[in-house]
């Protein structure tokens, strides 16, 4: 177990480099979203990107690159904490449900926050191949919420 350097900053950073990598040669549509990891502190995860390239014909944020930036946000909060604690596995979002509440007219921000309910990490560690977790992210614009997303993540260790 690698609790200790759960919180080393320069093991986060790195991960947060891969995962971008990953990111830009696997899933080639967070190029053109302008997609980057804004910060990683081990729970709280912030996933940021582009206004201009996300902008919708009303001069707000287009509501599938909202969709599109949470279910992200939340597949790599996933992916990170399977790096952090040394397992390899397949990540895919089974399910997902957003709500909008307002527009966003400036750099889209997503947050999420790791809460391992039930143990998923815990019992993959023991040898468990399959898991699922949900991951609740949101966009908030000026101190308000403006779109909020709740991801259920299958989990298959390699």
């Amino acid at each position: 177990m690698h609790h200790a350097d759960t919180n080393d900053p320069e093991r986060l950073a790195r991960l947060c480099k891969q995962l971008q990598a990953t990111w830009y040669i696997k899933i080639p549509i967070t190029n053109a979203l302008g997609v980057r990891i804004a910060d990683f502190d081990g729970s709280l995860l912030k996933v940021e990107a582009d206004f201009d390239a996300n902008i919708n014909l009303h001069g707000s944020a287009f509501a599938g690159s909202l969709y599109a930036v949470n279910a992200l946000c939340g597949w790599s909060m996933v992916h990170l904490q399977l790096a952090l604690a040394d397992l390899s596995a397949s990540i895919v979002l089974v399910e997902g449900r957003i709500h909008y509440s307002a527009p966003v007219r400036d750099t889209i921000v997503a947050t999420c926050r790791w809460e391992d309910q039930g143990g998923v990490i815990k019992a993959l560690k023991e040898g468990k191949h399959k898991g699922r977790i949900q991951i609740n992210s949101a966009v908030e614009q000026d101190g308000q919420s403006a779109a909020r997303f709740e991801g259920r993540y299958a989990i298959l260790v390699d």
